[in-house]
């Protein structure tokens, strides 16, 4: 049976791509290393990496063992955490993952309260772009929890958060901001506009050209960004129409937000791979009485907005289907 001290050798001289780095990173003789890594082999039944002369390559049977001896090691750390969460030691790390949108728009006010709950556990956070890079991470034993779209037929524990809301933003001017369906905009209508885009490997890419395709187009791209912050930027400053979740719109936000219709939402919750332990539980629980699916401040705007057309209809003729 491989032990983790040999597990971990393994993935040292992965990482610092040869052993004699890989001694100097764990701080043991490059001898002592070489004899535990040996004895791993003589274990499974054939070479995990080949030695070439500028590095190493992981065999077959080395790339098929690797995500497991991380999620191993993941596991062992971990489980000193809960034991000392267990006996009382509020110390140690909460490792998170979710994805960069979730990141900078529902995460900061949910570990700012729970932070203070916490004060001596650190934050190690893993930001992914996609949800499905996220849950192979998860699987791996990346992290204690993650924040996102429940994937598919995931075995451990879940807890739901809610539904946000992605709106399409653009310039305070733009004719589809002062039409008379407004705050509301059918994609269709967006047919023709070139769009701000973010890069293909980018979930919110995946969201927007979904979105798109079902209004029945492709849209056109006059610049493509990774994170939902700095697409809002570019378009309020009238590069094009972008769609993000309505908590990535910053108060005093200078440019305009519509609800699409029919609505585009994307559901969130906090899974983890097994049963929480304490301290992953109040994060759990303050993340589903606090999160920010929709700001106060974007809901105000858009109820001030939906007053504002019943009682006065604006500017553009609506358009008759």
């Amino acid at each position: 049976m491989a032990t983790l001290r040999q597990l971990e050798y393994l993935v040292a001289i992965v990482d610092e791509g040869s052993f004699t780095r890989a001694a100097e990173s764990l701080n043991v003789t490059q001898p002592g290393l070489s004899h535990q890594f040996q004895a791993l082999e003589r274990e499974v039944g054939g070479p995990l990496l080949e030695r070439l002369p500028r590095g190493v390559r992981l065999t077959p049977a080395g790339r098929s063992m690797l995500p497991h001896a991380r999620a191993a090691l993941a596991e062992a750390g971990r489980a000193t955490v809960a034991a000392r969460r267990a006996a009382g030691v509020s110390t140690g790390e909460l490792h998170l993952a979710t994805l960069y949108s979730v990141s900078s728009g529902v995460l900061p006010p949910v570990l700012g309260l729970w932070r203070r709950k916490h004060p001596g556990v650190r934050i190690r956070l893993f930001e992914h772009r996609r949800s499905d890079e996220m849950a192979q991470a998860m699987a791996a034993g990346q992290a204690d929890v993650a924040v996102g779209p429940l994937p598919e037929d995931w075995e451990g524990t879940a807890r739901h958060i809610g539904a946000e809301e992605f709106l399409v933003v653009t310039r305070s001017d733009d004719p589809v901001a002062l039409s008379d369906r407004a705050p509301r905009v059918r994609l269709s209508d967006l047919a023709e506009r070139e769009w701000v885009h973010f890069t293909p490997d980018s979930g919110l890419s995946d969201i927007l050209e979904r979105a798109c395709d079902a209004a029945g187009f492709r849209p056109r791209v006059a610049v493509r960004t990774e994170q939902a912050p700095s697409a809002i930027g570019y378009a309020a400053a009238g590069l094009g129409p972008t769609l993000v979740p309505a908590n990535t719109i910053p108060p005093h936000f200078p440019g305009a937000f519509l609800r699409p219709d029919p609505p585009l939402r994307r559901q969130l919750t906090g899974y983890t791979r097994t049963s929480p332990d304490p301290v992953t539980a109040s994060f759990l629980e303050t993340l589903g009485e606090h999160a920010p699916l929709m700001p106060a401040h974007v809901a105000r705007r858009l109820r001030t907005a939906e007053r504002s057309v019943r009682r006065e209809p604006r500017g553009l003729p609506t358009r008759q289907d």
